[in-house]
């Protein structure tokens, strides 16, 4: 890399970095887990046999408390052309309000994406992602659900040139006492300033999930940095716009190999 290019990527690296610690040390928090560094997915899967892992926080803060995973591992692999599987196994930190703080293993996250539309000059590609939210945290702690929870989106995905665009939605089945069935949407832009560094814009939405909740719309911007092929640190920050005055963080480092 040229020495001019080097000192803008450790100066962009710099700030990013101090934005991150500023961020977790005020404890000023993403919803619910999702594509890395956003809330909203894409349809695209991992390549065939390819890898993606994660080591990642993601910090939440509304009105009625601060939680975060802290952290949590997410494992995307390629298992066939246009097929991806994934598992998000997080370690959560809670703290209601005017409460006592939890910190425990919390709920698992199942999925397969599944890409069965390709991107082509005219068209986007399109793909579902089911999830499943496994029950494996301690609800009487705040550390889970308490009963599955059921994910059916469907994302669409088109880029030109050094942009992306991807999103869509879904609905939520979300069982439990004060639960209610809810919807999920977002839409992400992004674009390559360079090799190195993909910078992206979010908006989201998503209907109450609880009796006499909430509904919430809000946005996130991020970053990823690309080191090389293999090493990825991935950030965002946002907050809800309306609803329960959430404010949200992401960090994470990725690694990407294959054969």
């Amino acid at each position: 890399m040229p020495l001019k290019n080097a000192g803008v990527m450790k100066s962009i690296i710099s700030i990013l970095a101090a934005l991150s610690i500023w961020f977790i040390l005020t404890m000023y928090p993403v919803a619910a887990l999702a594509g890395p560094p956003f809330l909203t997915d894409d349809p695209e899967p991992v390549e065939y046999r390819h890898w993606e892992v994660y080591l990642a926080s993601q910090y939440m803060h509304d009105r009625d408390a601060t939680s975060a995973t802290a952290p949590h591992v997410e494992i995307n692999y390629g298992l066939v052309p246009n097929v991806q599987i994934h598992l998000i196994a997080p370690m959560m930190s809670v703290r209601p309000k005017g409460d006592a703080s939890h910190y425990g293993y919390g709920d698992t996250e199942i999925g397969i994406k599944y890409r069965f539309i390709q991107e082509t000059d005219t068209q986007p590609m399109a793909g579902v992602f089911p999830l499943i939210e496994v029950p494996t945290g301690d609800k009487s702690r705040g550390l889970g659900n308490g009963t599955a929870q059921l994910f059916l989106p469907l994302w669409l995905q088109k880029s030109s040139g050094p942009w992306t665009t991807y999103g869509g939605g879904g609905y939520w089945i979300n069982p439990g006492q004060g639960n209610r069935d809810y919807w999920s949407f977002g839409w992400e832009a992004q674009r390559d300033i360079s090799e190195q560094l993909t910078i992206g814009v979010e908006i989201f939405h998503k209907t109450p999930a609880e009796e006499g909740g909430d509904s919430e719309t809000g946005f996130n911007v991020g970053a990823i940095i690309n080191f090389n092929q293999m090493h990825h640190l991935l950030l965002s920050t946002g907050r809800d716009l309306s609803g329960p005055n959430l404010a949200s963080f992401y960090i994470s480092y990725q690694l990407t190999f294959g054969p």
